[in-house]
This record gives C-alpha cells, structure tokens and sequence, in this order.
C-alpha cells in the first residue's frame, strides 16, 4: 500500500484525506466552476428531450414529446406557483386540446389534464410501481420512462463520441472478457461512436473480433494488478487514461466490470453529467444497506442517513466528473490507509454520492445480478453480470 501512495504521488493523484466536499484541484487540472451548492440546482434545465422530466424545474418551457402514438405532453410549474405559471398552465391546457381535436384523441387530453392538475412527474403514471425521481430531482431511468425517437433526434444532433472503459486481468480477462465485448459491440450505444478503452495485462487475451462500424478498439496495456486490489488497479489506471488522452477523445465515459453481458439496447437515455448505478439486490430489500459505519472511515454514512445503495460495477458521466469520483475515490483511501482502515471500494463510491449527488440514476435493469430472479419491476434487463467473484 506504501508503494501505491508514493505512485500516486509521483504520478499527481491526490492523496491527501479528504472526506467531504469536492476533491482539491492539482497542478494542470482543468477546475470547473461550481455553479451551486443545492444539489438539486445541478439538474435544473438540463435534461434532454425525450426523458420524463421532474418537477420542479421553474417556469418550464413547452416541449414536444411524440411518443410515437402521436401523443403530445406539457410540462408545467405546480398549481398555484404564480400568476404567470398559472397563465402558462391554461395556454397548455388549451395547446393540448386543440392539438388533440385536431388528431381525434379528446380522452387522451382527458388524462393529461389529471396529470397536470396533479403535478405528477410525466413518466410516473406510466411506472407508479418504482422510484422515477429522486429528492434532488435527478431522474431514475426504467423502461418506459424515456422516448427512444426523440431521445435519437435529439442526441445525433449532437455528434456524440462515447467511451466504454474495461478493465481485464488473470482470469477474468480469459472467462470474460469475449462476451463482454460481442454484447457490447452490439447492444451498447448503437448507431454512435464508440470508443472502446480495454485495459489489459497481456495482448494474447485480446479476443479476435473485429468492431463494427462507428466502433473503435482501443487496447491500454497495464502491469497486472498492480496495487493487490481490483478496484485500486481499475480507477487508478482510468485516471491516468482520462487525464492522458480520454478526455479530448470522448464527450461521455462509462467504466464498467468486465464480468457483465448486454442482454438489450443500453442507450443514450443513460447518458449524464454524473452516473450513478442502483444496485439491484439493494434497491428491492431496501433494509440494513451495508454502509460504511465506522466513524473514522472515509467512508462513513451515519445511521439514519444515506440515499440508495450504489452499484460500483458501473459508473458514467462526462470525463472529468468520472475523474473526480476516481480522485475522491482514491483520497478515501489514502485517508483510511493512514488510520489503520480498510474499507470496500463500493463503500467509498457509495459515501462519494452521498455527498456529491449524481445527476441520474440508473435503475437495476441495466445491471442486473443473474443469480436472481428479476421482479415485476424489471421490465427489461439490460445488462446482466455474471459472478460477484473478484467484483
């Protein structure tokens, strides 16, 4: 462990403690500004067309939503918010009933008007049986409360270039490593560029597979485990990566296990500033999370506190959040190391969203165990994995 402080040191990764608040710059690092300290500022005006978005947005604007059923929805501010929302929500109304005589679908209108007249989050009257919108307003992305076409219209106008991380080592590159990449050349972002970043020990555990169009290989040799830790060898090399090169190639980055199969379409509805993975067992039992509880840990989360439980086999966002989460990651366990601590990766990523509040969510269907039976919930896996071994 000494030897991986001095490394990361020499290397300009952060190893001073630091257990709450945002992570300190270093030397060459690009600072962001910080626009507001009220986590659920982050996400004011920032989602895309097509995802059902959470109230609360202010003095929302009207936007289209063909769910392909040519239905059109508003989005409104709460009753009674002001005079001027109060006029906004009549001009919807009458938008939508005129818009609705005029495609024959009077009902339709009917039941929007008790969805306004409610306040409720567009997208929860079609999943009423699960969270869609956590207490800071960042949305929880199932089946069935996004729109794929206008999602699509919306992002390839972007032209958009996503990267997938994935570490493989030993073993694990040898048992899973070839289903990881066949299921994700074909189900992951389809239709955009992506650039797969493969982390490996050695070259001859590469599969032969050849990527499809607007798919990129790209092979990052590593030394092996080189920390005895996993998680230690994943985050540290994916920094040294992002701050390498990742960040001027790719607009989002995801880092993923490798021990995981893409089962159907793992979409540009999941991309975000900062994304945080519900873990599936968790999520459902929803009792005795397994914190971090030791006061002296980096860790920690109180008793009585805490938001959901957090998946470490999948995180995303822009590359620099991912870099901060790394950096915070990382300081955890300096932080621990120094007070005779050792607590799990999924711990301190657990304790890092609790204090920096992702910016979407995504529910259990995109990590899905395969040793469980999935609920009525889970209306479409996504991604399963395979073996909680080494993970």
């Amino acid at each position: 462990m000494t030897d991986f402080l001095t490394s990361a040191s020499s290397k300009g990764l952060p190893t001073s403690p630091s257990t709450a608040g945002s992570p300190s710059p270093r030397a060459g690092h690009r600072v962001r500004p910080v626009i507001s300290q009220r986590p659920g500022d982050r996400m004011l005006g920032k989602h895309p067309p097509g995802l059902f978005h959470p109230p609360g947005r202010g003095d929302n604007e009207f936007e289209e939503k063909d769910s392909g059923a040519g239905f059109m929805c508003v989005f409104l501010p709460a009753a009674g918010a002001s005079s001027q929302a109060s006029r906004r929500r009549t001009q919807a109304l009458r938008l939508v009933s005129s818009w609705s005589k005029d495609h024959n679908c009077a009902s339709r209108t009917d039941r929007c008007k008790d969805r306004m007249n409610t306040n409720t989050v567009p997208g929860t009257w079609k999943r009423p049986d699960v969270v869609t919108v956590t207490d800071w307003l960042a949305p929880v992305i199932w089946e069935g409360t996004f729109n794929r076409q206008v999602l699509g219209r919306y992002y390839r106008r972007q032209n958009l270039t996503i990267g997938l991380a994935v570490l493989a080592t030993g073993r694990t590159a040898d048992q899973y490593l070839e289903l990881f990449m066949r299921s994700a050349n074909k189900h992951f972002m389809t239709g955009y560029r992506v650039v797969f970043y493969i982390m490996v020990d050695a070259l001859s555990r590469l599969p032969d597979l050849e990527p499809d169009p607007l798919r990129t290989f790209k092979v990052l040799p590593i030394k092996g485990d080189r920390w005895g830790d996993f998680h230690l060898t994943r985050m540290s090399s994916l920094a040294e990566h992002i701050l390498g090169h990742i960040e001027d190639e790719v607009d989002f980055l995801f880092s993923m296990t490798v021990n995981r199969v893409f089962q159907n379409d793992f979409g540009v509805e999941t991309l975000g500033t900062s994304v945080a993975q519900l873990h599936a067992w968790w999520y459902f039992k929803n009792k005795d999370i397994p914190y971090e509880r030791r006061p002296k840990s980096a860790a920690c989360i109180p008793f009585g506190q805490g938001d959901f439980y957090y998946d470490g086999s999948v995180i995303g966002g822009r590359p620099l959040e991912v870099l901060t989460l790394i950096e915070g990651y990382l300081q955890g366990v300096t932080h621990d190391h120094k007070n005779g601590l050792n607590s799990t990766y999924e711990r301190h990523l657990n304790k890092y969203f609790f204090t920096h509040k992702p910016t979407k969510l995504l529910s259990p269907e995109y990590s899905w165990n395969a040793a469980l039976r999935p609920p009525a919930q889970v209306w479409s896996v996504k991604a399963t994995r395979l073996s909680r071994r080494y993970f």
